[in-house]
């Protein structure tokens, strides 16, 4: 089963995060099928946010499932 979520990269303290389409099952941050965008939330309050729409609505589409930190920062 896919699933919709978010992968963790960045160093300590300066944490960055990919949106990605993965296998339930697998590690967070293991390899992915798609990378779908990013996200970053700075220590002043600034968000960084950059998606690819049609690719998260067409995976979705085909079945996968969103977990619901990435329904949040979508604003789905």
């Amino acid at each position: 089963m896919l699933v919709i979520r978010l992968m963790k990269t960045g160093k300590k303290g300066e944490s960055k995060y990919r949106l990605v389409v993965k296998e339930r099952r697998d590690r967070r941050d293991g390899s992915a099928v798609e990378y779908l965008g990013h996200y970053e939330k700075r220590v002043g309050g600034q968000e960084t946010k950059v998606f690819k729409m049609e690719r998260v609505k067409h995976w979705i589409s085909v079945g996968a499932q969103m977990t619901p930190t990435a329904k949040k920062v979508l604003g789905l």
